[in-house]
Formats: structure tokens, C-alpha cells, sequence
């Protein structure tokens, strides 16, 4: 039997709600598999699909009864137990959106919470957006991208009950592991990130239990209509192979259209404008969202892997020359001005990579470094240890060198910049050296706690480019690949046929539920 790879109708999900497909890939560091039994700590299971060991029998859905919205729940699916519909009345709990008992929608007989949606937005911005400072009008936006995902959540798993499916934890366990060492996250950073954002394990985990349920749904409904044909697989590697030999670009784009002539200037001065925010350390997908004019922006601005010649000779001939992470400047294209970022780099097929090390690199075991102290006096409280450890990610974040880590010392009172230049890594503390152990040359460690207060770690050596060359796909890869088009456009499709005929109610701003009719 073929299984849908794991991330596959989350990213589908996650696009049909316009959300950009993105979990956990904020921090870039060297991929370290978690402890064994280094799992989170499972949500209260929903009822009917949470519950079951691997191999289990689907227990039947407990008799359908009406119950009032129950306060400040622990994850989204707590909030909505598939077997307990809410109260749907059309002003129930219209209160204050920061009320946590207040009710946003409600999906058929099931609500959502504002609990769950502030939930979700602290989770998806701590995760797409790191230290990003976002206005009003983005948090709106991004409210509303949220609560249709919950809505599009409460229709799945209301399916994937009515097909009986389960979920085990151990299935849960093994997806969000497999983020962590995907995005490069170890289990600490994780919780540390979920912590300093204000939202819960419990949060990220219902939304992994969501997938997983409609993952299955849609196989147990589509898996045996799909028919990937030997042509279909020949032509698709006989395309792979015309660009082997050429070097591959994972590219985001921001595109501002020029109309006419005169809209030129304006056009060129707003690019410029945009390329400001970046430099000062906006995250590219969200300005992309906002500002881009293709179609790419829903996702970010992410057109996916382009091999060397595939694009317009100015925009191939930037890339060619930037280094993975790098921003360009605007480019004049036709129809417009591009800001384009080369977010990774495939060296030609069969390209021999030096690795990037990890230890010292300085004369006897030494390593340049420099040291942002954010001191804490006396005995500080949980919040404020958390609220600094906030601080130390944000500037982490936005730190791509030792010398612009001195700069945030003369921007932020009390703290304490020292560039302790060549230190012998023996001599250095037990926490500096664990901190230190999983950074290349250029990297800025993990923030830790120490007696002194907060630290943040920056290596001063230059830094090293990781390069991968590019590895032709399988046969079997490819026909995965096909199958995974071909499931998941019919899981969109599936999905929109649910929400056309679901009742959905959404408060408006006056506090009133509204009939909604917004199938993606």
C-alpha cells in the first residue's frame, strides 16, 4: 500500500487556506535527531481519532449531544471534541476577541474559540515570522488565514470520524520529530520558541493530529483511483535530466508590476523600500505576501528549485552570482521590478562538497568568538527570564555577524558586548561549549541562561557556505512525487466539496455570527 508522505496534505491544507506552508523552518542549525523518548507531551485526545494504538480497531463515535463552549482549553481539539457539537446560537459568546471564552466560528455544530486562534497565530508567527514585529493589519490578516485553517481542521477531522479513522501518539511522536530534525531544531530550541512566543505544545500537536486524521481520510477515500502511468514517470525523469549537469536555485521572488512608463520611478522607489525592510531583517515570505504581484505570493514567494537558464537572463544572472540566504537588489524585468532571494544552491550533478566544520578553527583548538550579555540581577521572576530569552532570540535572529552583534549593544540599555577573540574552547564553560557544538564557522548559538544572565554566543570565523550538489531522483522518488500531485489535488478538492456544504458561522466585528461562504 503507498502512504502519502506526511507532509504532503498539510502543506495542500495550509496553501488552501492561504497560509504559507511553513513549519518550524526558522533556526538554521546542524540537524540533530532527538533523544530516544524526547517526545512532547501528547493533547487530550479527541474523541474517535486520538485514542487508538497503532493497528487498533476505530472505536465508534460516542451518541452526538449538545454541551455549552468550554473555557480557555488546552489545545484546539480539546476546545471541540468531535462528539460534543457547541452551542451554535448566533450571538453565543460574542464578547471581547480576547476573551478566551469567546466563540470566533462556528463549523456546523462545532465552535472555535478565540483561544484556539490566538493559539494558532502565536504558533504560526513564532515559526514563519522569527523576532518579526508585526502592525495591526498583518495580525488581522493573518487572524483570518488562521481561522479559515481551524474551520477547513473542524471539517477533516469531522470526516476522518465519520470514516472511523485513528491516530495513535506514537504516530503523533514521529511526525513532529521528523519536523524537528527536518527544520533543524533540537527538542529545547522547540519548546524555547513555543515558550517565547506565548503558545503550547499542545497547540502544535493538535495541529499535527489534524493532518495525520486527514491524511488518512483521503487516502482510505482517493488512494486506490490514482493510476501513475511508466510514461508518465519516463517523461518526468527525462526532465529531471535536461538541467543534471547545470546548478539548481531554490528561489523567493517579490514581484512589483510597472503598468505603464510613468509608473517606473514610483515602482523602482517602492522595490527599494522593500529591499530596505529585508536588510533590516524582515522575513522575505511575509513582505512577499504583502507586496508581491505573482501568484507565488500566497506561498511566501517561493517558486521552488529553477536549474541554471531555466529564468529570464537577468534574474539568472543575479542569482549566479549570490550566496544561499542572499537578497537581491530590484531588478528590471519584463513587466516589472524583481527582488529575488536565493534561499538554498545545488552545485551540478556529481560536484565533489567539502563540508563545513564544526569545531575550531583558530591555532590550538581556538575559535574567534564574541559575547552579547543581557544581564539579570538578583532573582528574576519566570516572566521576566522569558521575556529576555525573547529578546536574546529576536536579536539572534537578526545577527549575521559579530560586528552587528556589537551593534545591538549600543541599541539595548544594561546589556554587554565582548569580543573575546581567539578562546581556547577547553577553557570555556560547560553550557558555552554545548551551545557552541552544534554552530559552523559564522553561526550565532543558541541564547542560554547563566548566572550573569542571558548569553548569546557568536562565532567570529568566516563564514562557510554549505553546498550540496544535485542528486537525480529515483524512479520510485519520481513516481512518489507524481502520486503526490495526483492525491493532492483531490484532496483539494475533497476538502472544498465538505466546505460547500458545511454551515459555517463567523462573528463578525459587532459581535454577531454571520453565514460564511468561503470555499478556497
Amino acid at each position: 500500500m503507498r502512504r502519502i508522505r506526511p507532509a504532503l496534505l498539510m502543506t495542500a491544507a495550509l496553501f488552501c487556506a492561504g497560509v504559507a506552508p511553513r513549519v518550524l523552518a526558522a533556526t538554521a542549525l546542524p540537524a540533530v535527531p532527538p533523544a530516544p523518548g524526547a517526545h512532547l507531551a501528547a493533547p487530550s485526545p479527541a474523541p474517535g481519532i486520538a485514542t487508538a494504538a497503532p493497528g487498533a480497531a476505530a472505536p465508534a463515535p460516542a451518541p452526538t449531544t449538545t454541551a455549552a463552549a468550554d473555557p480557555a482549553p488546552a489545545s484546539a481539539l480539546d476546545a471541540s471534541a468531535l462528539d460534543k457539537p457547541q452551542d451554535s446560537t448566533p450571538t453565543a459568546q460574542a464578547a471581547d476577541p480576547d476573551d478566551s471564552d469567546a466563540i470566533a466560528a462556528t463549523v456546523n455544530e462545532q465552535s472555535i474559540s478565540e483561544y484556539e486562534v490566538r493559539q494558532r497565530m502565536q504558533l504560526f508567527i513564532a515559526t514563519s515570522y522569527p523576532g518579526a514585529q508585526l502592525n495591526e493589519d498583518q495580525k488581522k490578516r493573518i487572524h483570518g488565514q488562521i481561522l479559515d485553517k481551524l474551520e477547513d481542521e473542524k471539517i477533516e477531522l469531522a470526516e476522518a470520524l465519520k470514516k472511523h479513522i485513528t491516530v495513535s501518539p506514537a504516530e503523533i511522536d514521529k511526525s513532529v520529530n521528523r519536523m524537528i530534525v527536518d527544520n533543524r531544531f533540537t527538542i529545547d530550541q522547540l519548546r524555547a520558541t513555543l515558550t517565547n512566543a506565548g503558545t503550547s505544545e499542545a497547540a502544535l500537536r493538535a495541529q499535527v493530529l489534524a493532518n495525520i486524521a486527514w491524511q488518512k481520510a483521503v487516502q482510505d477515500e482517493y488512494e486506490d483511483r490514482i493510476n501513475v502511468t511508466p510514461a508518465q514517470v519516463d517523461a518526468e525523469l527525462a526532465h529531471y535530466a535536461e538541467g543534471a549537469n547545470r546548478a539548481h536555485f531554490q528561489v523567493g521572488e517579490i514581484f512589483l508590476p510597472v503598468d505603464n512608463p510613468e509608473q517606473d520611478a514610483k515602482v523602482l522607489k517602492d522595490a527599494q523600500n522593500i529591499e530596505s525592510q529585508l536588510a533590516l531583517g524582515a522575513p522575505f515570505p511575509m513582505l512577499a505576501r504583502q507586496f508581491s504581484q505573482n501568484a507565488s505570493a500566497a506561498g511566501g514567494g517561493d517558486m521552488g528549485w529553477v536549474y541554471d537558464g531555466q529564468l529570464a537572463p537577468e534574474l539568472n544572472a543575479a542569482l549566479e552570482k549570490m550566496q544561499a540566504g542572499a537578497v537581491s537588489e530590484p531588478i528590471r524585468g519584463i513587466g516589472g521590478y524583481y527582488i529575488v532571494m536565493l534561499r538554498d544552491r545545488q552545485e551540478p550533478l556529481g560536484t565533489k562538497i567539502v563540508q563545513a566544520p564544526t569545531g575550531p578553527t583558530g591555532p590550538e583548538g581556538t575559535m574567534p568568538l564574541a559575547r552579547l550579555l543581557l544581564p539579570m540581577s538578583g532573582q528574576p521572576s519566570k516572566e521576566v527570564v522569558e521575556e529576555v530569552m525573547k529578546t536574546a532570540m529576536e536579536v539572534r535572529a537578526h545577527t549575521s555577524s559579530c560586528d552587528q552583534l556589537g551593534k545591538f549593544q549600543e541599541q539595548m540599555k544594561g546589556s554587554v558586548y565582548m569580543n573575546l577573540g581567539d578562546t581556547k574552547l577547553a577553557d570555556l564553560s560547560p553550557d558555552i561549549q554545548k551551545a557552541l557544538s552544534q554552530t559552523h564557522p559564522g553561526d550565532v548559538a543558541m541564547p542560554f541562561l547563566s548566572e550573569a544572565g542571558v548569553e548569546i554566543i557568536a562565532r567570529c570565523d568566516k563564514k562557510v557556505i554549505t553546498q550540496t550538489a544535485y542528486v537525480m531522483p529515483t524512479r520510485q522518488q519520481v513516481e512518489e512525487q507524481l502520486f503526490d500531485q495526483q492525491i493532492s489535488a483531490m484532496a483539494r478538492r475533497y476538502l472544498r466539496d465538505l466546505k460547500r456544504d458545511a454551515n459555517i458561522q463567523v462573528r463578525d466585528e459587532h459581535g454577531t455570527m454571520q453565514l460564511a461562504s468561503r470555499v478556497h
